[in-house]
């Protein structure tokens, strides 16, 4: 599959590297099983837009979504009722289901699943049996699947995104800060005009100590404020960042530059009515109307209050074949993926 833009009206681009790196058998198992291609390599990747300009245009346009927990049972009796067992793992956030193939799952449970999902912000499933065909698949039940203009894809499934540390170090070689995954706390994909909803990362391959991920709740973060400081950051609006840089094709000459967006400081989720904090450290840049020192002091002080609290943490340990799903309006997460082959 030869490289190319994720857009077509994509004409300047950066080929990327060609990957040599051995694939851990657990990962080419499940990938031959679902009839993925590997003889052109693994991962593919895309040819990387140069311009901000044209990453721009990328989903540059409103598209109408309604979220899959607003049409659920409020019970969700079709989800649990076919688990074996439900455990809340934390009192703020995060919960396990066992018992249930994600794959077969009903649309009345997968609507169920995207309402727990809003209410305890993340949930796991081990021992799953998945093909990156069927989570994708999954993923358009909850919405629009985002394929990223730069990040190694499944070849033949656009979406798939693949998380694997050691090729990452191939081309940022890690060190003792950051020995490797996303070593900060962080949402995804915020410089997006629509931002990420749901995010489904699974896992087949783990180290055997280490390797942990950590999500903070921004439900209870909020919580965690004051009365008179939450009407402070209601009704405010931050600048947030891409992850990655590209260059002005006004000014090249400039050097690279983010993608910058405009988004609520606090979220109301549209299954629950609940309101979230929703800064990061890594990609909100500043409080519109504030100059640079008091949103300084205002961020600083909200980036410790989703941090600093581990009453409002979750820390999972990832085994073989598990799934996360959270979603990105409502947490912040750090990974400690060294080691691992992942997908979302």
């Amino acid at each position: 599959m030869a490289p190319a833009p994720i857009l077509g009206s994509i004409v300047d681009t950066i080929e990327p590297r060609k990957e040599t790196l051995p694939l851990p058998e657990p990962a080419r198992q499940r990938l031959l099983k679902a009839g993925i291609d590997l003889s052109k390599g693994y991962p593919y990747r895309p040819s990387v837009p140069l311009y901000l300009q044209d990453v721009y245009k990328i989903r540059d346009e409103e598209r109408p979504y309604q979220d899959a927990g607003a049409r659920a049972d409020k019970s969700k009796k079709n989800l649990f009722s076919a688990a074996t067992k439900v455990t809340d793992l934390t009192t703020h956030i995060g919960t396990e289901i066992e018992g249930l193939q994600l794959k077969d799952l009903t649309p009345q449970q997968r609507d169920e699943l995207a309402l727990l999902i809003a209410e305890r912000s993340v949930v796991f499933f081990r021992n799953q049996d998945l093909t990156p065909q069927q989570q994708k698949e999954l993923g358009e039940w909850f919405g629009e699947v985002e394929v990223h203009p730069q990040t190694p894809q499944v070849p033949g499934v656009p979406g798939m995104t693949v998380i694997w540390p050691d090729l990452f170090t191939l081309e940022r070689p890690a060190d003792f800060r950051r020995p490797g995954g996303a070593s900060n706390w962080h949402s995804d994909l915020v410089h997006e005009r629509q931002p990420a909803g749901i995010t489904h990362l699974h896992n087949d391959t783990v180290p055997p100590t280490g390797g942990d991920t950590l999500w903070a709740s921004g439900y209870s973060a909020y919580e965690k404020l004051s009365p008179e400081f939450r009407k402070i950051i209601d009704g405010k609006y931050a600048v947030y960042r891409s992850a990655h840089p590209y260059l002005d094709r006004q000014d090249p000459n400039a050097g690279p530059k983010y993608i910058e967006r405009t988004h609520p400081l606090v979220r109301v989720h549209p299954a629950t009515g609940w309101k979230a904090l929703w800064v990061n450290r890594s990609m909100t840049v500043r409080i519109v109307g504030l100059d640079k020192a008091e949103s300084d002091v205002i961020l600083n002080y909200l980036y410790d209050v989703y941090e600093k609290n581990v009453d409002i943490q979750v820390r999972f340990k990832w085994t073989p074949g598990t799934s996360a799903l959270w979603d990105n309006r409502l947490v912040i997460s750090w990974s400690c993926t060294v080691g691992m082959v992942t997908y979302r």
